[in-house]
């Protein structure tokens, strides 16, 4: 992570297409951009390519794979990749194309829903992206810009809406080796009835590693989807991440956090808003200024990865105390 010279720091990014394993055509690849804490030089070599070299002096660096929402292009969370940039953090973002439901083809995070299925949960991973992207950050570090520079033992899944919920399903180092953390915002593991659970149904979680769940006081896609589920929290913003958080998660090791934010909605973590695409007019306004929303959400991000990485969450625990008037719930087990 980075030391006091992370003012010289600037965020730079190049892009991979991966095949995805199993996967059927055409949806067989994604498109990667990764971003990493970079150095100007001003050397004529750097002009003339654009290549800028890495920050090697803040190496190695832990990596976040941000796991999209449906239907939100990974141009949404470049904000908070330039962020984590000047932490010392490597964050890659993709754009994967599928048809996950018959008829529906859209962007998505990548998600096997016949290892949702109610005899199948548990047995093997959901995500169709995390282990073909770990396999190719393995390759970037054997050779090319960051060879050598990436910590693949610190690598922590994030993500939002959907992809929040595939980064907590499947935030299992038996899966993933090299994983150590994951983080969601907007994003629950309740049981859709569609896919035979009763109502009011949670998936469980992996429990085995730290986990930091966000969420928002004004999740209008949350609060308009709650029937999905089941009448538990029926139109509630936060009931569903709140259950997540107390009765899905079995670790309790004081390394697992709770953050409702106030006046936070579900697209308070993807900016600049796109209206085009996905169901952000069935979101509610926000009631605080989103850039200290965003804020906030940056802060609580990199203090997490910080603690996945170390074993220690006190920071993260001092900014919550710290930020406890922009926080509807926090809470720590």
């Amino acid at each position: 992570m980075s030391t006091d010279n992370s003012a010289a720091i600037t965020a730079r990014a190049f892009f991979r297409a991966i095949a995805l394993p199993g996967v059927a055509s055409p949806y067989d690849h994604a498109s990667l951009k990764i971003f990493y804490p970079a150095r100007r030089t001003d050397s004529e070599e750097e002009r003339n390519t654009g290549v800028v070299a890495p920050a090697a002096d803040q190496s190695p660096f832990p990596v976040v794979i941000m796991l999209p929402g449906i239907n939100v292009g990974p141009e949404a969370y470049s904000w908070l990749a330039h962020k984590l940039a000047h932490e010392g953090v490597v964050t890659v973002t993709f754009t994967h194309v599928a048809e996950e439901m018959p008829g529906y083809i859209s962007l998505t995070p990548g998600l096997d829903i016949s290892a949702l299925m109610p005899a199948d949960y548990g047995k093997r991973p959901s995500a169709t992206t995390i282990a073909p992207i770990i396999e190719e950050l393995r390759t970037l570090n054997n050779d090319g810009l960051l060879a050598g520079l990436l910590d693949l033992q610190k690598i922590v899944l994030g993500g939002h809406s959907a992809g929040g919920t595939v980064a907590l399903l499947n935030a299992n180092p038996d899966w993933f080796p090299g994983v150590c953390g994951s983080f969601s915002y907007g994003a629950h593991s309740a049981a859709a009835t569609a896919l035979g659970y009763e109502e009011d149904a949670l998936f469980a979680l992996p429990g085995t590693l730290p986990t930091l769940i966000m969420g928002g006081t004004r999740d209008g896609c949350i609060a308009n989807s709650a029937a999905r589920y089941g009448k538990s929290g029926q139109a509630s913003a936060t009931a569903a991440i709140e259950r997540t958080f107390h009765q899905a998660m079995a670790r309790d090791q004081q390394d697992c956090f709770l953050a409702i934010i106030e006046g936070a909605n579900h697209f308070s973590m993807a900016y600049p808003a796109d209206h085009s695409t996905g169901r952000p007019f069935i979101d509610m306004p926000t009631t605080q200024p989103d850039d200290s929303i965003r804020e906030l959400l940056a802060a609580l991000v990199a203090a997490f990865i910080v603690g996945a990485n170390t074993g220690d969450m006190e920071s993260l625990e001092a900014l919550m105390r710290q930020h406890q008037e922009q926080l509807y719930l926090n809470a720590r087990r």
